[in-house]
């Protein structure tokens, strides 16, 4: 029989779908069995409009047939079948989809959920064959037909034998070569781990011979080997059952297998959202951080399907970079796919998912911080600093939706507490949320900077990750109060009776302090009798944007070798304490001496906030100096 030409510019089409449109061969595997799902679908729906009972669902299957010898991949089922007529229509002309045009003719009758809808999948196939048949039987026909297909040259349509309704499609692959092996696609388990990533949830069951052993009968030593045709997919969803019907370890199982992960997960979210945009979703809060969590090369992401078939494996738009720690999936049928399904066409329903999902896990992490404190506080010792850094991030577009998910640790509670907490407690004359910032809890309770503010009975939340304070700043307020590190020079904390009594000292030692200024060479900004200090002789605050903290984070970064940030550093010294009585002294009797007091108490005031002093060698013969004196 001469071949006859595919409709359209079928050289050119066909030629684009085999080595264009599809990133990886191995999706013609999911192609294939999605098909052969619509076709069992249509005589499913078919069978229940005409009202014939004599179709049971649970004869439906798909089949894998490989055969090594031959060369040859066999996917049969016993759906719907083809007549010579609409094997020439589906299979002639290349973007013709039969399952699209079905989905629409019952529509209006109910939702059917058909997988295919571009008529290109089918040709996926040539991407592996040399050479394509079809055998199709159309159920309630006497008729078979046959079509075949070498590729673009075209195809031919002729009657054959076939003895039960359905389809059947033999793949003769492609020789291997240096680059490609397609003789992969001829092994069982290979099958079967493709089965399991791309079509594990297909409705129908998709069954297989495979060879097995077994100890021989009445031996220890000796095997046997067997074959037993073996179901490759569990076909119904977890995500797809009532949550009533789904067991704590059943859920913790899924995620364990699903995931690669040795223990269970700190929180599952299982949700169902109808509206605009249908989907089920099933998410999973990890109870460890993933070895490569805080690097570039970790890859965020919900795993997408579409009808139970997956699509991609790593969604990054589902879920917002500050909650990329959770893992899971979703599946909807309302996705604008591209001609190869494995991309989005466009992405207003994916943001509408998103924006759902976005919702639900604030609701999830807000009901556990307020139920299950301390399994809150173990996520948060995990995966707070992604939400500090999800503050930080987008000029601060995401904070009203991460700020009451925060914790920090209480001068005055001794634990961790929320923003919403801390403002609970605060006095009624409290203008601002003090802050202090350093390595550790500990080397923060004992800063300088923080007896003011303890010694006011008010409480200072302790910073401790290097992000801490770039997200405060983003911050800015929490209600109607502000944000003020300890270091900042107005702590609001002072009587005016204090403030004047401050100003007139100043006034009194300006000619001291600019001294001790000019002799630090450009190393401060200024030199002030501090407001803040008690027992310390001395400390560092700043002036501007850049504090010292963050000035020592910026400067650990990569590449700031190059320009480095410094923070404009104001020497702070406290009036009461008798090291300032001596530097009065000196300033009137040996000013030479007194500049050495001012490096000494420079480089002190570095040490305790914990930057490197540049020359440790001079630090050590200056106080040896003093010391023999």
């Amino acid at each position: 029989m001469a071949a006859k030409q595919f409709k359209t510019e079928s050289k050119r089409i066909l030629n684009l779908m085999i080595h264009s449109i599809y990133t990886h061969k191995e999706i013609f595997l999911r192609e294939l069995i999605s098909n052969a799902s619509d076709a069992i679908d249509k005589l499913y729906y078919k069978a229940l409009t005409d009202g014939n009972t004599g179709l049971n669902r649970d004869d439906f299957v798909i089949r894998l047939i490989p055969d090594k010898e031959k060369g040859t991949l066999t996917i049969t089922d016993n759906g719907c079948g083809m007549t010579k007529d609409e094997l020439e229509t589906n299979l002639g002309t290349i973007a013709k989809s039969g399952s699209l045009n079905f989905k629409q003719d019952m529509q209006k009758k109910e939702d059917i959920e058909i997988i295919g809808q571009f008529g290109v999948g089918f040709y996926s196939a040539f991407m592996v064959s040399e050479h394509v048949t079809v055998a199709s039987r159309a159920y309630g026909s006497d008729e078979a037909w046959k079509w075949e297909s070498s590729g673009a040259e075209g195809y031919t349509v002729e009657p054959c034998e076939k003895a039960e309704y359905g389809t059947e499609i033999v793949l003769k692959l492609k020789p291997d070569t240096d680059d490609e092996k397609y003789s992969q696609f001829l092994d069982t388990y290979r099958l079967k781990s493709l089965v399991k990533k791309y079509s594990d949830y297909i409705r129908y069951p998709i069954k297989m011979d495979v060879e097995k052993s077994r100890p021989k009968e009445g031996s220890k030593d000796e095997y046997e080997t067997y074959t037993e045709n073996e179901t490759l997919n569990s076909m119904v969803p977890l995500w797809r059952k009532n949550k009533n019907e789904i067991t704590e370890e059943q859920y913790n199982q899924f995620y364990k297998d699903k995931f690669s992960d040795y223990e269970n997960p700190a929180k599952t979210i299982h949700m169902y959202a109808e509206g605009v945009s249908t989907f089920h979703a099933l998410m999973y809060i990890p109870a460890h951080a993933p070895f490569n969590f805080y690097t570039r090369d970790y890859e965020k992401g919900l795993q997408l399907y579409s009808n139970g078939v997956l699509i991609m494996d790593k969604c990054a738009d589902l879920i917002p970079d500050y909650f990329s720690f959770v893992r899971g999936l979703v599946d909807s049928q309302d996705l604008s796919l591209n001609i190869s399904r494995e991309m989005l066409q466009h992405d207003r329903q994916l943001k509408l998912i998103a924006e759902r999902l976005e919702k639900k896990i604030r609701s999830e992490l807000e009901t556990m911080l307020k139920n299950k404190r301390e399994d809150y506080e173990k996520f948060f010792k995990n995966f707070g600093l992604q939400l500090k850094y999800g503050i930080y991030q987008d000029y601060g577009m995401h904070k009203d939706v991460l700020k009451d998910l925060l914790l920090f640790y209480s001068s005055t509670e001794k634990k961790m507490v929320t923003l919403k907490e801390y403002a609970g407690r605060m006095k009624e004359s409290q203008k601002y949320i003090y802050y202090a910032c350093g390595d550790s809890v500990d080397r923060v309770d004992k800063l300088p900077q923080t007896e003011a503010v303890k010694d006011h009975g008010c409480e200072i939340l302790y910073m401790t990750d290097p992000v801490d304070e770039f997200a405060v700043s983003m911050l800015a307020k929490y209600g109607d109060k502000e944000f003020k590190s300890v270091s900042a020079d107005d702590l609001g904390l002072e009587t005016e009776e204090e403030k004047k009594e401050a100003a007139k000292k100043v006034e009194e030692n300006k000619d001291m302090l600019a001294f001790l200024k000019d002799s630090l060479k450009g190393k401060v900004s200024n030199v002030i009798l501090s407001q803040k200090l008690k027992t310390h002789p001395v400390c560092l605050s700043t002036n501007g944007a850049i504090s010292m903290e963050m000035e020592k984070v910026l400067n650990s970064m990569p590449n700031a070798e190059k320009e480095k940030v410094k923070a404009q550093r104001v020497l702070e010294i406290n009036a009461s304490h008798p090291i300032f009585q001596k530097l009065c002294d000196l300033y009137r009797d040996d000013r030479d001496k007194l500049k050495q007091y001012a490096s000494l108490l420079y480089t002190q005031a570095l040490l305790i906030e914990g930057v490197p002093i540049e020359d440790p060698v001079e630090f050590s013969n200056q106080v040896c100096g003093l010391m023999i004196q």
